[in-house]
């Protein structure tokens, strides 16, 4: 989709109501969304994280930075995400986090990003956070700069092919919630994405659907 083209829906994109948990669900294993309803977040005490959903020009055409995380010792090694990561107590808000976080792994700085609208928060289990994505943009081209300490890959993904139904699969991956388990992911260039990228992924979809 031409960049240019794509901003002339910005304002249309920040009026759409959330499909909150609707649109988390479609993307996520069974066991996750009875886990989910009946939860109670009062006694989880749950750690704080936040992410960009970033929007940019390449080659004149809108795209959606996602990024691989290294290999290591967590529950998340090796997994596609948003660029995020967790609240210090300097951050002043849960969007300053997301971007202090973006420019801190792949270096966009945030006086290059504008931050349109929060999407809904989501809880993970596994880890024990809640994530606060925010649907941001570029309105010029980016020369990432990834830090290697925890950024594997940088992933461009066009917006044209994230909003194909194509890219949407079942696979059976394993999870906390069991050693296989068959769920709905997104099939991105050679990566699968699933659990709570691809639930923060469906909401973001569904809001550009409509818009769109």
């Amino acid at each position: 989709m031409d960049f240019q083209y794509f901003l002339e829906y910005v304002p249309k994109i920040a009026k759409v109501d959330l499909p909150a948990s609707e649109a988390h669900f479609k993307m996520a294993p069974l066991e996750r969304i009875d886990f989910l309803k009946n939860l109670d977040m009062e006694n989880e005490n749950p750690r704080i994280a936040a992410v960009m959903m970033l929007l940019y020009p390449k080659n004149e055409k809108t795209h959606l930075v996602l990024i691989l995380r290294n290999s290591y010792k967590g529950v998340h090694s090796s997994q596609i995400a948003f660029p995020g990561g967790k609240q210090e107590s300097k951050d002043i808000s849960f969007e300053a986090t997301a971007l202090r976080e973006t420019y801190e792994e792949i270096g966009v700085p945030p006086d290059k990003m504008e931050v349109l609208m929060p999407f809904t928060q989501l809880f993970i289990p596994p880890s024990n956070f809640i994530v606060y994505p925010f649907l941001g943009i570029c309105r010029e081209e980016i020369i990432f700069i990834p830090n290697s300490n925890e950024v594997a890959n940088i992933i461009e993904l066009p917006l044209s092919d994230f909003l194909s139904d194509e890219i949407v699969i079942s696979t059976e991956m394993a999870t906390s919630f069991g050693e296989r388990v068959t769920m709905p992911a997104f099939k991105i260039e050679e990566h699968i994405v699933w659990g709570a990228t691809a639930m923060m992924l469906s909401e973001l979809k569904e809001v550009l659907k409509k818009a769109l």
